[in-house]
């Protein structure tokens, strides 16, 4: 597919500043401030987590608008359009989301929690961590999918069709998928979590990012260096909202990583496991079937991040705040940074293998 976005090619692309190419670094200085702040100062950090409305955290979702704006700036909806004459980086989505990781990370849990672990973890636990592990293998991502496109230059109008699909998908196969894999009749899923997730983390910096990229255009006479110049200047922003979010997600739970090391460490074993063994798959896939590396480095890390807020209200709503099921859905938060940054530097090294490829 061809875009006409400046921040759709690599050779657009902005180069990665010092900064941004000790990012790893710098999420770690961000980790290890929010664990020390969270138990110094867990009142404030309380005041923070409870500025929320259905379930979604109303300060995450402000930081994570400015790292996804950037992205949206460069969404070209004339190459939206397109996408449906090149559909394998979608096709590779779809099966790795809906197909593969709901129930690879189903027999993980049962594998580690009911086998491997079986001598360390008391049995009614580990059902719970188990409930945990495939609510949040059945919530593939939404928000933070266009941050992880950006910083492998993928292709905006491409990822933002991809994550689209997923929400449509996920209002509907999300509840059977997961009374499917518990053995439950019915799910009670918090559709205003789901939809409110979706408006905020989608629609709303779509909108605003269509309205500057038109205004730039404008001004400019659509000249699209415009667009690239802007996001470049702007790119700054994407990064502090990212150590931001890091900072308060491990500040929100600073008080159960002290408390609980050993337990957080085992429940994050399986999950790890999962990201890697899903991003194989699908990068693996689309290296094989020729699809261009702007389009399958965003569709295998879209295969691979979850929907934590999704994932995390449901399990609050179904077995309480303090259950297992809860825990293991909020490790699955604080592992997916750290995990996704290795996949991006990933992709980022592995580029030149795709350099030929044109297919779609």
């Amino acid at each position: 597919m061809t875009t006409t976005t400046a921040s759709a090619t690599p050779e657009a692309a902005s180069p990665l500043g010092t900064f941004e190419r000790y990012l790893s670094l710098w999420v770690g200085a961000a980790i290890l401030a929010g664990v020390v702040l969270g138990n110094l100062a867990p009142q404030a950090f309380a005041s923070l987590a409870a500025l929320e409305y259905a379930s979604v955290n109303l300060v995450v979702a402000v930081l994570i608008w400015a790292m996804i704006f950037p992205m949206m700036v460069g969404v070209d909806f004339g190459a939206v359009r397109q996408v449906g004459d090149k559909p394998k980086g979608l096709v590779i989505t779809l099966v790795v989301n809906w197909l593969i990781k709901p129930f690879t990370m189903a027999l993980l849990g049962v594998l580690f929690f009911q086998m491997i672990f079986a001598d360390l973890i008391p049995a009614g636990d580990a059902e719970q961590y188990i409930v945990g592990l495939i609510l949040l293998g059945a919530a593939p991502c939404t928000a933070m999918v266009f941050v992880w496109s950006q910083m492998t230059r993928g292709d905006p109008a491409y990822t933002l069709v991809q994550v689209a699909v997923n929400d449509l998908i996920m209002i509907i196969a999300f509840a059977p998928i997961v009374a499917l894999l518990l053995g439950l009749t019915s799910i009670a899923v918090p559709w205003e979590t789901l939809l409110w997730s979706v408006a905020l983390y989608v629609v709303v910096p779509l909108a605003a990012g269509a309205w500057v990229r038109a205004r730039l255009l404008a001004s400019h006479g659509g000249d699209e260096r415009a667009v690239g110049a802007f996001t470049t200047r702007i790119k700054p922003l994407s990064v502090l909202g990212l150590l931001l979010t890091v900072l308060l997600l491990f500040g929100f739970q600073a008080k159960t990583i002290v408390a609980k090391p050993l337990l957080i460490a085992l429940i994050a074993v399986p999950i790890i496991i999962q990201s890697y063994a899903m991003f194989a798959i699908a990068y693996g896939w689309a290296l094989i079937w020729r699809v261009p590396h702007a389009i399958a480095a965003p569709c295998a890390l879209i295969g691979t991040s979850n929907f934590f807020e999704l994932a995390v209200a449901v399990a609050i709503g179904l077995f309480g705040l303090g259950s297992g099921a809860a825990l293991a859905t909020v490790v699955g938060v604080l592992v997916e940074v750290p995990v996704m940054l290795s996949l991006v530097a990933i992709a980022n090294r592995t580029r030149a293998r795709f350099a030929t490829r044109t297919a779609a």
